[in-house]
C-alpha cells in the first residue's frame, strides 16, 4: 500500500490530519455518526494524547459540533498526512474563498511570516483544505499553528496577538492561535499578556508554566 507523506521523514504530530486508507477497520466502540462521517471524508486529526502501543491518537469530526470522537489508529492505516504547513499553500474552491476564515488566512500570511517561523491552518479551515469537504461556516473562527522550536519573546508574542487581532477584526471573524514547542503547545493569547502563567499542553495532560520552552 503507498503511503504518502508531506515530508519523507515526518511522523504524524498533533494537528496533523490523516487521510485513512481504503480497507481501514471500523471503529468498534465508536457513536453511529462515525461511519458515515468516515464515508462522506475519511480523514481524522491527530490528538494531544499518549500513543497506545504503536498506536496514534486521533479524532473523528462529525457534521455536528458536538460530533468529536476520539480514538486511535495504527500507522500501517495511515495513507496520506497533511501537515498544516502544507494546507497553508493550498487553495479553497473558489465559491468559498470569500467565507471570513478563508480571508483571514490569506490575510495573515504576511504577518506570520514576517516573524520567521513555520505555519498553518488547523481546524475547520484545515479539514476542509485537506478533504475538499464544505466545513467553514460564516461564523467559524480561523484556528492556526504556529512553530517556535527555541523560545519567542513576550514582546514578540504581544506584537504577533495584536497584529492578528487587527487583521481578524477586518475580516470580520475571531483567530486563535495555539504555540507549538516541541512537545507541547500553548496559546498565543494568553502568552501575548504580561507577568502571567500559561496552560501549557502536554500529552500527558496540560500544566501551568512561566517558561513553555523549559523541559519537565
Amino acid at each position: 500500500m503507498e503511503r504518502v507523506m508531506a515530508h519523507e521523514s515526518h511522523e504524524p504530530r498533533p494537528h496533523d490530519l490523516l487521510r485513512l486508507a481504503s480497507g481501514t477497520p471500523h471503529f468498534a466502540d465508536a457513536p453511529a455518526w462515525v461511519a458515515a462521517a468516515l464515508a462522506r471524508a475519511p480523514f481524522v486529526v491527530v490528538r494531544r494524547a499518549p500513543c497506545a502501543g504503536t498506536a496514534i491518537a486521533v479524532g473523528v469530526r462529525g457534521a455536528a459540533r458536538h460530533e468529536r470522537f476520539g480514538t486511535w489508529i495504527e500507522p500501517r492505516w495511515i495513507h496520506a498526512i497533511f501537515t498544516p504547513e502544507e494546507l497553508r499553500t493550498r487553495q479553497p474552491e473558489p465559491s468559498r474563498a470569500a467565507l471570513p476564515a478563508f480571508a483571514l488566512l490569506r490575510a495573515v500570511a504576511a504577518i506570520i511570516d514576517a516573524h520567521g517561523v513555520d505555519w498553518g491552518p488547523a481546524g475547520s479551515t484545515g479539514f476542509e483544505l485537506a478533504s475538499a469537504m464544505p466545513t467553514l461556516t460564516r461564523d467559524s473562527d480561523l484556528d492556526l499553528v504556529v512553530r517556535a522550536p527555541t523560545p519567542l519573546s513576550r514582546d514578540d508574542a504581544a506584537s504577533l496577538f495584536d497584529a492578528l487581532s487587527h487583521a481578524a477584526r477586518q475580516a470580520g471573524t475571531r483567530i486563535d492561535a495555539q504555540i507549538e514547542t516541541p512537545d507541547a503547545a500553548f496559546s498565543l493569547a494568553e502568552f501575548a499578556r504580561p507577568n502571567l502563567r500559561v496552560m501549557l499542553r502536554h500529552a500527558d495532560g496540560p500544566r501551568l508554566v512561566t517558561d513553555p520552552w523549559a523541559r519537565a
